[in-house]
């Protein structure tokens, strides 16, 4: 990259975030001006401090006013996955019309499925400051928008694309995160998979990524639908946020199809479980990618975990900051308003 370095506000440092900010303080053409955080504890730190780097002079806050005040040329938008899903579209309209660019990790992927009157808005927030906003990510971001639109075009036709992903959560440590973002130790009974905020949001977030492998693929689709399931613990399981008993959420999987003419021609699935041991998880990939097609095809994907011992970073926590990263100077660079990367 030539030029000065591109300016960067850390916006959170959960386990996300903090890879992201690491990577930011690694990187020769990123330099680190503003760190938010949510964390009283972490209130005045240096992000050195909080990321295991050297010191670096620059100290979190808690307050969007100060992160406002700051001359930074985009923000890394990553905090826990917000419920309702929408939760993030003042803080995020706020740093727009400031003049800065934003990249979240959990939103704004595919502004064509956004809900509208967040769309609307962001967009004038955006316009307002000159600034420009995308979402980037593996997944959202990458396992159907770039792996399954890559995969299609080996086939002449295709009739149906599936996209499916599997995360063995049973190390997250974060109880708030685990039974309350995730929904894992639930009473099943108390779940509506239809219209309850875990259903909603993830219904909402996953319509991006069929929308975005559409968009690739030269697919129109006429419209949306969800088909989400439970799936209950056999028997007692320790992790590492607790535990979640025999009939209790154990893994959850949310589906959204994408239709035309009435038929599901494109299935993203994305299942989270404690228990990788039960039989509908086990020995299967983090990804596959399944196309009904001519030729068919099947393509198996897995992360490996290659961090030397004592390094607690997942790999997909390093994958999610590659992708970040790898998109700040295309949205640095790219016209004021919600971008598609």
């Amino acid at each position: 990259m030539s030029g000065p370095p591109i300016r960067v506000i850390q916006w959170a440092t959960g386990s996300m975030g903090k890879t992201c900010l690491r990577a930011v303080l690694d990187s020769p053409d990123l330099v680190l001006v503003g760190l938010f955080v949510y964390g009283e504890d972490k209130e005045g730190l240096d992000a050195g401090d909080i990321a295991r780097r050297p010191s670096t002079g620059v100290r979190a806050t808690r307050s969007i006013d100060d992160v406002l005040a700051l001359d930074a040329d985009i923000v890394l938008h990553c905090p826990r996955l917000p419920a309702p899903y929408d939760a993030d579209d003042e803080d995020v309209g706020r740093l727009l019309a400031s003049g800065k660019n934003v990249i979240s990790i959990n939103n704004y992927f595919e502004p064509e499925a956004m809900e509208t009157a967040s769309a609307v808005l962001l967009n004038v927030s955006a316009l307002k400051g000159g600034a420009t906003l995308a979402g980037s990510g593996v997944n959202p971001g990458w396992a159907a928008e770039r792996m399954a639109a890559n995969a299609a075009s080996l086939c002449l036709s295709h009739r149906h694309i599936l996209t499916r992903e599997i995360i063995d959560c049973a190390g997250i440590p974060s109880p708030e995160y685990v039974f309350g973002t995730l929904g894992f130790g639930a009473d099943p009974a108390k779940v509506d998979l239809r219209d309850g905020p875990l259903a909603q949001t993830f219904g909402a977030m996953f319509r991006q990524s069929v929308a975005g492998l559409a968009f690739r693929i030269g697919l129109e689709l006429d419209g949306f639908e969800t088909d989400h399931e439970l799936h209950l613990a056999r028997a007692r399981l320790p992790i590492a946020a607790g535990t979640v008993d025999q009939g209790q959420v154990a893994a959850t999987t949310w589906r959204v199809h994408g239709l035309r003419d009435g038929v599901r021609r494109i299935t993203h699935e994305v299942n989270w479980i404690m228990d990788r041991t039960d039989p509908l998880f086990h020995g299967k990939p983090h990804w596959e990618i399944i196309i009904d097609g001519t030729p068919g095809l099947k393509l198996a994907m897995d992360l490996v975990d290659t961090a030397e011992p004592g390094v607690r970073t997942r790999p997909e926590q390093f994958a999610v900051a590659a992708m970040v990263l790898q998109a700040i100077p295309k949205v640095v660079a790219a016209p004021p308003g919600l971008f598609r990367l």
